[in-house]
């Protein structure tokens, strides 16, 4: 008669058996994301999966650099692009919080010069219409300086309005979070990119930043720009530029586009699950909390009826059957996507360099396929 297997060794193999089964689904993940890359011709690929609090899976695939042929690293940094909206987001509502401001103040009267619909005189901008771009402004004048919205500097200022009653209409737009990103300036005596590095970043012990000069180039993945006609991919230069004779000349609470708070963070796709985290937990990750409860839900909480919130989204299409919360980015080349369920303590980073896809479309195919392959195999 065999002797019974004592409850330690049982422990031992079952620990075994799970170990294994994990170990296969990561395997068919990667499988199924180097099928997707070669589909899809993605240059580099990095993705970290968080399920109940913890980066539960992370890896990077494919190349940081095309020219030299360098492998992609997990700790290598990217400029995410439109996710940056978040981090301002997150500033305000620090600020909101130690009573500094009302998320419904007049915009004009907070950025010190008249933010108004010429279309609609009578209705005030908010500071909440402009963070969940239902403010009617648009980009049509350019981003890059307040001087295009400022009827001072810009005689065609009217243009940066569109035809419909702030709070009655959506329309995305960069202008709206440069603009956020001088509010932060002004109210809080600090330099936009070192205010949410001691606010933030640093709290939460990651990596990242909005000044170039302040971070580690060698750690900069390359972004490339695919173009269809030659079927090649073309270095993004411009995506790290450090805008040093700017910032030379930088004029508190009006020059701060020059880190542009609406997509410039830089930062890796591990730092990036951390602070998607402390979203995904209301406002706490480990045991450092970033805001409160209340307005972490109000950041989440729908706001246009496409479901955008405060520098945070809804997208039901990523994962058929549930209902995200986060944001995506575009730019040079590179999309981002950052998205989590609240209530059922998962969520997802994906980030990629370069690849076929067209950049017209955001939520593109090497984002919504890695997307499901991680929560198949690593989530469900």
């Amino acid at each position: 008669m065999k002797p019974a297997i004592t409850s330690v060794c049982f422990t031992f193999l079952l620990l075994l058996a799970l170990t294994k089964s994990s170990y296969g689904q990561t395997e068919k993940a990667e499988k199924e994301i180097h099928a997707i890359m070669q589909e899809h011709a993605v240059v580099g690929l990095s993705v970290a999966v968080v399920k109940k609090g913890d980066i539960i899976y992370s890896k990077a695939f494919g190349l940081k650099d095309i020219e030299t042929n360098k492998p992609l690293a997990q700790n290598d940094i990217f400029r995410i692009a439109s996710i940056s909206k978040s981090f301002s987001a997150t500033a305000i509502m620090q600020l909101v919080e130690a009573g500094k401001l009302s998320l419904e103040d007049d915009f004009s009267k907070l950025v010190g010069f008249k933010v108004r619909n010429p279309n609609y005189p009578n209705t005030a901008i908010t500071l909440k219409m402009v963070l969940s771009h239902t403010s009617s402004i648009n980009d049509s004048q350019g981003y890059f300086t307040l001087d295009a919205i400022n009827p001072a500097k810009n005689p065609d200022w009217a243009k940066c309005y569109n035809n419909y009653e702030p709070g009655k209409g959506y329309e995305y737009c960069n202008l709206n979070f440069n603009m956020v990103g001088t509010i932060i300036e002004k109210l809080s005596g600090e330099r936009f990119d070192q205010y949410i590095k001691q606010h933030i970043l640093t709290p939460l012990n990651l990596y990242g930043g909005y000044c170039v000069d302040s971070l580690d180039a060698g750690r900069f993945t390359t972004l490339y720009a695919y173009d269809t006609l030659s079927g090649k991919f073309i270095r993004s230069p411009s995506a790290y530029n450090p805008r040093r004779d700017e910032i030379k000349s930088y004029v508190m609470s009006y020059s701060t586009p020059v880190f542009s708070p609406t997509g410039g963070m830089k930062i890796s796709a591990p730092d990036l699950a951390k602070y998607m985290t402390m979203h995904m937990q209301h406002g706490k990750y480990k045991n450092t909390r970033i805001i409160s409860r209340k307005s972490s839900k109000l950041m989440q909480k729908p706001i246009a009826k496409n479901g955008y919130g405060m520098a945070l989204t809804t997208e039901k299409d990523l994962i058929p059957g549930k209902m995200l919360t986060g944001h995506t980015g575009t730019a040079y080349g590179l999309y981002s996507a950052m998205f989590f369920h609240p209530k059922e303590k998962f969520g997802i980073v994906v980030i990629t360099n370069g690849c076929s896809e067209p950049e017209t479309d955001e939520l593109n195919k090497v984002i919504v396929a890695t997307i499901n392959s991680l929560y198949q195999n690593l989530v469900k």
